[in-house]
């Protein structure tokens, strides 16, 4: 075969792999949707005991909290596999296609092997599918799908060390049949009440749950009434406490150009002018995180190589967060869905960008604290176009217009009903300000994010 032939045999097969996929993924969103909690773990058990627990074939961490696991999670990976070990990612929601979800050695799997693990695993998720129905009890859902099939591929590859960020909560999130050598839980704040709780203290118990015997935790900065909780549950399991604040701190950081340097005290000492390349002091915090929970895993809190931390750090990126899109007129996108992801926003937007006027594009889904939100984004914002995030669960645009208009007053606020429109009126009017320091900002939803990552260029 000709070399163009060759290639053109290579373009067919991607084709076709990508079309079967794609069909796949169309399947599995039949099922129950990810935010819908059932509190059991038993389906994602049965399935994996009749796969042989891939999820005990390798060393876990598993994070949780309420704002910046993902950003984490990609740190620890890239930490991990500076240092010569095979990883496996798994975090959520994707930004542009499903396999995201999945990753191996830092890289989404393929088409091709996305098909492969399902093929592999589809047969026991039907058995259990059935066995559930029989007794009266639903399918595996969406999510619980996405972990099964997360661990397999984890397992066949086989990776050394498997950074697992929870779903939704924590004790009946179906990534909780994994036992993690390391937990890191991020910092708790008020999100998905319907399911977890309303009230810190609730949500906090619902996360604490994904601690194990003997395990070691890397706790963030909490609440008073949070850490309490968490710390209760640590002493119960025995598990080994490292608290931010105590034990480990951010010293120092200094914005720099495409992101910040910091100085970090983890277990093993101090790490000096490390170079992150993410805007915000939440994601200095995020970095400390990940260094200790890498420390806790490969060394038992002994120092980790200086130089392998530096590579590592400088090649990390976190797509969706604070993430510039666009230039002329700036445009940068964030997935803040909750009022305290939309409070550090504002916080690292004004502290990373020389921004004179800030146009926003939102977009929420109804089950959140909108006002909360609008509330929190309102001082940082100029005016504001409100649209549709996308997805069943997204808020009617006329309505969330009504709470903007509460919270920015009439005139701020404009609608489109489509993501290309609102981008382009909020574009408009960042352009039609003499002043060059213009731009806008899309955030809302992690889901509105993807899309309009798409729409720009990104996807």
């Amino acid at each position: 075969m000709s070399r163009d032939g060759a290639a053109h045999q290579r373009d067919e097969d991607g084709a076709a792999a990508r079309a079967a996929a794609d069909g796949i993924y169309r399947q599995i969103l039949q099922r129950a949707p990810e935010h819908d909690i059932d509190p059991t773990l038993d389906r994602v058990l049965a399935v994996c005991d009749l796969l042989g627990n891939p999820q005990r074939a390798y060393r876990v961490v598993h994070l949780t909290g309420t704002n910046g696991k993902t950003s984490t999670a990609r740190m620890i990976e890239r930490l991990i596999r500076e240092h010569g070990l095979r990883t496996g990612r798994f975090t959520s929601p994707h930004l542009t296609r499903v396999n995201e979800r999945i990753a191996i050695d830092g890289e989404p799997i393929s088409d091709a092997r996305f098909v492969e693990v399902w093929a592999d695993v589809a047969p026991y998720i039907d058995m259990v599918d059935e066995r559930s129905a029989a007794a009266g009890g639903s399918r595996l859902s969406f999510f619980e799908v996405f972990t099964v099939m997360a661990f397999a591929a984890f397992a066949d590859t086989p990776v050394d060390v498997a950074i697992v960020e929870v779903g939704l909560g924590g004790r009946w999130d179906s990534t909780n049949v994994a036992d993690g050598d390391v937990a890191v839980i991020t910092p708790i704040a008020m999100d998905h009440e319907r399911y977890l709780g309303d009230t810190l203290v609730q949500i906090a118990g619902e996360k604490a749950g994904i601690l194990k015997e003997g395990a070691t935790l890397v706790l963030a900065r909490q609440e008073e009434s949070v850490e309490g909780v968490v710390l209760a549950r640590a002493a119960e399991l025995g598990v080994r406490v490292v608290r931010e604040g105590v034990d480990i701190d951010v010293l120092e950081r200094t914005v720099a150009v495409g992101g910040q340097l910091v100085n970090l005290r983890g277990l093993g000492g101090v790490y000096t002018e490390v170079f992150v390349p993410l805007f915000g002091e939440h994601q200095a915090h995020n970095a400390l995180l990940a260094l200790v929970a890498t420390e806790a895993l490969l060394t038992g809190g002994a120092a980790l190589d200086p130089g392998a931390v530096e590579v590592a750090f400088a090649d990390v990126s976190s797509p969706g967060r604070l993430e510039v899109v666009r230039n002329s007129p700036t445009i940068v996108v964030d997935g803040a869905h909750n009022p305290a992801g939309a409070a550090v926003l504002a916080t690292a937007i004004d502290e990373a960008f020389a921004f004179t006027r800030v146009v926003g594009v939102v977009g929420v889904m109804a089950d959140k604290d909108v006002e909360g939100i609008l509330a929190t984004l309102e001082p940082m914002l100029a005016e504001i176009v409100v649209t549709a995030a996308g997805g069943s669960r997204a808020m009617d645009p006329d309505d969330l217009a009504e709470v903007a208009r509460e919270v920015f007053g009439e005139d701020r606020v404009h609608v489109a009903y489509r993501l290309d429109d609102a981008i382009d009126q909020a574009v408009q009017r960042a352009e039609s300000e003499v002043d060059r320091g213009a731009a806008v900002l899309v955030t809302g939803s992690i889901l509105l994010v993807a899309q309009a990552r798409v729409l720009l260029g990104r996807g």
